[in-house]
């Protein structure tokens, strides 16, 4: 694609190859053709997943009322709101994906680095989707062919994994990769599907949970919060506060993957205002009066939506409702986790890896995170996978922000974004600037990180040094913010898009 029949004004140039390939060019605006709809679409199916069910639950599971977990990841996503419509508006303005994007703060080689930060948490997030939808073939089929419930053992113990789950994970990861093989447009109609078919499915496991509750709704959202004082709920509320903004940290840096189809900026700014808070919040909310149902109903806490349908009596409900739940993760895993990292790992050699090969990464790598381990406890979840990636994401996105923001004021050279001795060569292809804040970021969640996972005692550091970790996203997200603008602000822009130091 040559940048001249680009109605951006940009001049004509030849890309370098190491830098440009179909995946990575920017989208000419007659290809632009997502409206306002199609964004809240898409926001929809994506927060109608498992996942989001498994947020409120684990809420509830930590010891928070219904009121408590629902009004945390309302404030959550419209907090992670804020940084996806600013990071949305330069892939709607310039057609340019996350990859590229970054290259104008990183330097066109120090892209890969909050790219690859970006496709490792994608990997883990696609090997959670992939399990969960294993899962629930596993428990479709057992109901059919009871023998893979006494398959004898195969992996280690260590590995905590079970062979039929493991085989129906195996099953589930190859409809992926086969998906990623036909190409996104393959995954549209199971889009659609989903879209009307799991809000029905949600509707009618709600109706579920009231009807066998005796009194209805009353006593399920009557259930007290299990803290003992104020303390103890500030305690869980503000790293999960932290993890409900962690879950689409990842799409709050790379939406410009979505928002380059745009018709316009008000089509990708209403149809993400108007649809994530909302769906999530609701669907979060049938996940909290279901969870709670579920205390009340069997005496323990079933958080995992999976697990209590393979409760059920009737083997032809628990049929629907596994397949249903495969499919729409499916849809999901496609558009959330396949989508974006491999445009991150196309990033690293254009020439070299398309989308299907990047598919294919992100599906091992998906697998070697143990998956089953991440989503095993509601603690795990929250404190460990949600907030721990949170404070690696959180930089990038400061980062980029206040250098669109604050030091662009909105303005990028297209083509320079595709020259390797353009204006974002900086040193070498890399602004190191812009790593150091990166790192600077990340380093004053360390300790608290280390200390959630076991790794040191918590008493190592002192005690506000390891609490810092609570506010993961937040803290990096301000601290990479601040530095970058500090030491980038002696750089300004003149009228033909190039930029100078005034040192």
């Amino acid at each position: 694609m040559a940048f001249a029949q680009l109605p951006t004004g940009q001049p004509s140039a030849a890309p370098s190859p190491s830098l440009y390939s179909d995946d990575l060019a920017p989208v000419p605006q007659a290809k632009r053709t997502w409206t306002t709809w199609n964004y809240a679409a898409l926001w929809i199916s994506m927060c109608l997943c498992i996942p989001t069910y498994m947020l409120a639950s684990s809420l509830i599971g930590g010891g928070m009322n219904w009121w408590q977990a629902i009004g945390t990841i309302f404030l959550g996503n419209t907090i992670v709101l804020i940084p996806m419509i600013l990071n949305g508006r330069a892939g709607a303005k310039y057609g340019i994906p996350f990859p590229v994007y970054a290259r104008a703060s990183f330097g066109v080689k120090g892209a890969n680095i909050p790219a690859l930060l970006r496709a490792v948490v994608a990997c883990g997030w696609f090997g959670i989707q992939t399990w969960i939808g294993g899962f629930a073939l596993y428990q479709f089929l057992r109901l059919w062919i009871p023998a893979l419930n006494t398959l004898p053992a195969f992996f280690p113990r260590s590995l905590g994994l079970e062979t039929g789950p493991a085989i129906c994970f195996g099953l589930f990861w190859l409809l992926n990769m086969w998906v990623v093989w036909l190409g996104v447009d393959s995954i549209r109609k199971l889009l659609v599907f989903k879209a009307f078919f799991l809000p029905l499915a949600a509707l009618a496991l709600l109706y579920w949970a009231i009807s066998h509750v005796h009194g209805g709704l009353g006593p399920v959202l009557a259930r007290p919060s299990r803290f003992a004082d104020n303390n103890a709920f500030w305690a869980f509320f503000v790293p999960g506060l932290t993890g409900m903004v962690g879950f689409w940290a990842t799409l709050s840096l790379n939406i410009p993957d979505f928002t380059r189809y745009a018709v316009s900026q008000k089509a990708q700014i209403k149809g993400q205002a108007l649809a994530l808070p909302p769906a999530m919040t609701l669907f979060a909310f049938i996940g909290v009066v279901v969870t709670s149902a579920t205390t009340i109903i069997y005496g323990t806490t079933i958080w995992d939506p999976v697990a209590l349908a393979s409760r059920f009596d009737s083997k032809l409900l628990v049929s629907i409702a596994m397949i249903a739940v495969a499919i729409s993760t499916l849809a999901t895993n496609i558009a959330a986790n396949i989508v974006s990292p491999a445009n991150d790992f196309a990033n690293l050699a254009p020439a070299h890896i398309n989308f299907r090969t990047g598919g294919l990464i992100t599906g091992i790598a998906g697998v070697l995170i143990c998956p089953w381990k991440l989503i095993a406890d509601p603690g795990g979840y929250i404190f460990t996978w949600l907030v721990g990636y949170s404070s690696l994401l959180g930089p990038v996105g400061g980062i980029l922000i206040a250098d669109y923001y604050g030091i662009r004021r909105q303005q990028l050279s297209l083509a320079d974004l595709y020259a390797t001795d353009g204006i974002y060569r900086f040193t070498g292809g890399f602004n190191r600037k812009a790593i150091g804040c990166l790192i600077l970021g990340i380093l004053p969640n360390v300790p608290g990180f280390l200390a959630t996972i076991g790794a040191i005692r918590a008493d190592r550091f002192p005690a506000w040094i390891i609490g810092l970790y609570n506010y993961a996203w937040f803290v990096g997200f301000f601290v990479a913010a601040g530095g970058y603008w500090l030491l980038m602000r002696t750089y300004t822009i003149n009228k033909s898009l190039s930029y100078v130091t005034a040192d």
